[in-house]
């Protein structure tokens, strides 16, 4: 069974100068693209498609010294983000000046090539810092992408053979703001990357040190996106079911926990246990955790000494009345997303045909990745939820 997986390798500084001409010709090609788009809806009340634009952009590859499959590419992003954000009109890419955009350049896997460890582009090679050893995987699509450091990475998507997980658990995942994750099994994620540099930052940014501001940010980012990424893999190995609770993190940044809400990054969490649980044929669920802070997670009833509503946020212990068992606050959260996945697996994930599911997703929910039957698995190994 092979699977896929983007790899992300540092560009040698050296090219940097001739990767800023190609996305300026990038730019150049989107503000097109986005012009000739928004005159077809204002004056004729057309709206072109990306097969209509190919018409338009097709022969100048010369001209600008850029692929036509990067020229294809840029118009197919186009037109999936006017989709996806509903407007006649997208903002444009600036090449200099403030508010410049990164730079970003696409590829199609027939325009690359690995030359003696090295990426051939446009007929151009690129020298990396290999830290994956790309000579062992076959290649696809991708693009290089700047930081706002002024760094260049490729990201390319590489096609791999799919490690199934031998872990025999099932866990439940609770997510929060004082510690982002949560498992069952009282496994923490701790939060609080932006607050660690907060007070760095705000020097910073008042001195109007625009590049140590920059490095701040970066540095939050890659401390986060560390410990999302080896909190996420130990799930995995150790794991045969995941299931996550399906708070919303768009409708609580629109209160006054926004910061804190954010920086916990529940996005990123459940996107990365997405694509790695699909990978190594775990099953990887949402749950509605309506009422799992409030229930006991021992005798299954709703007591009145559970933390209920805004006031009972501040309770992180609590004592259950009925039967007297003592709870952590998210860990019985947490057991009881488990407990809600579990029975789902015994009654069967039902498909609702208005809910659209990925082919990965589905292979995961047929069991075909396992190759046996899941419910008898857990039944028969005892995990306890």
């Amino acid at each position: 069974m092979y699977g896929f997986k983007t790899l992300k390798f540092r560009v040698k500084d050296k090219h940097i100068k001739h990767l800023n001409k190609v996305a300026a010709n990038v730019n150049f090609v989107w503000n097109y693209i986005n012009e000739l788009s928004s005159r077809s809806i204002k004056e004729r009340g057309v709206f072109l498609s990306e097969f209509d634009i190919n018409k338009y952009t097709a022969g100048s590859s010369k001209e600008l010294e850029i692929p036509a499959q990067t020229i294809q590419e840029v118009g197919k992003e186009y037109f999936t983000r006017r989709n996806q954000f509903k407007k006649r009109q997208l903002r444009w890419r600036k090449t200099k000046g403030s508010g410049r955009s990164l730079g970003w350049v696409p590829f199609k896997s027939q325009t690359i090539k690995l030359v003696e460890g090295k990426i051939k582009f446009n007929g151009v090679l690129f020298s990396l810092w290999d830290c994956h050893n790309i000579s062992q995987y076959k290649l696809k699509g991708g693009s290089f992408n700047e930081d706002s450091k002024g760094r260049w990475y490729l990201n390319i998507t590489v096609e791999c053979g799919a490690v199934k997980s031998k872990g025999t658990g099932l866990i439940g995942i609770d997510l929060g703001c004082k510690d982002a994750a949560v498992t069952s099994t009282g496994i923490k994620l701790d939060s609080g990357w932006y607050r660690e540099l907060e007070s760095k930052l705000k020097l910073a940014q008042r001195a109007n040190k625009k590049d140590r501001v920059k490095s701040i940010h970066l540095k939050i980012r890659n401390r986060r996106k560390d410990a999302i990424h080896k909190f996420t893999r130990s799930l995995v190995d150790s794991s045969a079911a995941i299931f996550v609770g399906n708070v919303s993190s768009r409708k609580l940044v629109k209160t006054k926990m926004a910061k804190s809400v954010l920086d916990a990054s529940w996005g990123q969490i459940k996107s990365t246990l997405g694509y790695k649980c699909a990978n190594a044929g775990v099953i990887f669920e949402v749950i509605d955790e309506a009422y799992s802070t409030q229930t006991c997670s021992c005798c299954g009833i709703i007591p009145t000494s559970s933390p209920k509503g805004r006031s009972g946020l501040g309770i992180r212990q609590w004592v259950c009345s009925e039967c007297g068992a003592e709870h952590d606050r998210d860990v019985n959260a947490s057991k009881n997303i488990a407990a809600a996945g579990h029975r789902r697996l015994e009654e069967g994930i039902r498909l609702d045909n208005k809910r659209k599911v990925s082919q990965k997703q589905q292979d995961c929910l047929n069991l075909n990745w396992l190759n046996l039957d899941l419910v008898y698995f857990v039944k028969n190994e005892m995990i306890s939820v």
